[in-house]
């Protein structure tokens, strides 16, 4: 059951999601201590339990994603799930989903009808490029979005194909939108109850896949407007910033430095033997450091690949210099901070090749000073039928009435 005591406790999600950005939006909500019941296809279910599936029938990837929910099956495609849905809906605070626009309507679960059951609703809608404009009813995963929100042009080397961070990035930052713009409105009622609820319209969180990748893109958009400026890749570099790169070192591994502050660049260039490019005039300051970065990476690199990555942070460390190694699973498992914080949980799984300790991250951000656990992984496909379709739901909050 769901701790009194968590931040969410008492709202209540449906979340009519695949893949990974709707879900992610009801996994932040429900990490919180949000109730969040995950509709998913009969016998199917949702896509994403096969995805990067290595045994068994559900991936980590599912279990990751869908933590802390409750999963029933309904075919919103016929009359007794779209009347289940709906009776769902009206003992709910939000409905979060992420098919097509114009897809629900269709099943006659648009906003109308899901306002019709719960006055107030609030509406969570993620889709490729929005609920309106010319692109609306265009399909796109977040790889598409990536590259239409202009991230793909800034990700690889300059003289290779475009590349792609080794995540679903789009997906996560609509997810991250989505359960945003849930707790936006729902703030907005708590403050004032008693005032008339918001017009149906003004309660649609409307999310644009490529809209989340555009707004991480820093000055991307300004810069081509006050300068003419067209950004190009810079492979393990950031435009404009350096030196800011990574480096190998002489173990195999590599590590991440980051020093591009004025003071900082001193300190590094003087912990690493070479005080003769802490005092040039030309790479005083950021601009003409980045004008030179190939000669100041050269000689970074130079350092670091004689070093084991260990000493390499250690001289890092004791000369204040931001930096840090480029960490695979298994270094996050090891690493002493993450554990102090609780950020890796772990549970005993039953992978389809047997039972295994896994570890998983924590709950993002931290309160109290160590993760919130873990309440329940991802769960089977219908684990709840039982539960949710057959018991009496205590009401809702209360939401005022237009």
């Amino acid at each position: 059951m769901i701790s009194r005591s968590l931040p969410l406790a008492g709202i209540r999600v449906l979340e009519l999601g695949n893949y990974i950005a709707a879900p992610t939006a009801g996994r932040l909500l429900a990490d919180f201590g949000a109730e969040v019941v995950k509709v998913e296809r009969p016998g199917v279910g949702d896509e994403l339990r096969s995805w990067r599936l290595y045994s068994g029938t559900t991936s980590m990837l599912y279990r990751a994603v869908n933590r802390n929910k409750r999963s029933v099956e309904l075919d919103l495609r016929t009359e007794s799930g779209r009347h289940t849905a709906l009776d769902l809906a009206s003992r709910s605070d939000v409905v979060i989903e992420n098919f097509r626009p114009g897809t629900l309507e269709g099943w006659g679960l648009g906003p109308q009808q899901l306002d019709d059951a719960r006055p107030g609703i609030v509406l969570v809608r993620i889709s490729a490029y929005g609920q309106n404009g010319p692109l609306a009813a265009e399909p796109g995963f977040a790889a598409v979005a990536e590259a239409v929100g202009g991230l793909r042009a800034l990700v690889g080397e300059p003289d290779r194909p475009p590349a792609r961070t080794g995540v679903s990035i789009g997906d996560t930052l609509a997810g991250l939108y989505g359960a945003f713009g849930a707790l936006v409105l729902l703030l907005h009622q708590a403050r004032d109850p008693d005032s008339p609820s918001l017009p149906l319209a003004e309660r649609i969180v409307d999310v644009a896949l490529s809209e989340s990748v555009l707004s991480v893109t820093e000055s991307l958009v300004p810069d081509h407007f006050a300068y003419g400026i067209e950004r190009h890749r810079t492979g393990g570099r950031i435009e404009g910033i350096a030196p800011s790169n990574a480096y190998r070192c002489s173990d195999g591994s590599s590590v991440v430095i980051a020093g591009n502050g004025d003071g900082v660049f001193l300190r590094f260039m003087n912990a690493i033997g070479r005080p003769d490019l802490a005092s040039r005039a030309d790479l005083a300051e950021n601009p003409g450091r980045w004008a030179l970065r190939e000669e100041l990476d050269a000689a970074i690199e130079e350092w670091t690949s004689a070093r084991p990555r260990s000493e390499v942070l250690e001289t890092l460390l004791a000369a204040g210099v931001p930096g840090g190694p480029i960490a695979t699973a298994a270094d996050i498992a090891a690493d002493s901070q993450y554990a102090a914080r609780s950020m890796i949980q772990y549970f005993d799984i039953d992978t389809g090749a047997g039972v295994r300790r896994v570890g998983f991250p924590g709950v993002v951000p931290v309160i109290g000073g160590r993760s919130l656990p873990i309440r329940s992984l991802g769960p089977d496909l219908g684990e709840h039928n039982q539960e949710v379709l057959t018991r009496s739901l205590p009401e809702p909050t209360e939401h005022p009435e237009g």
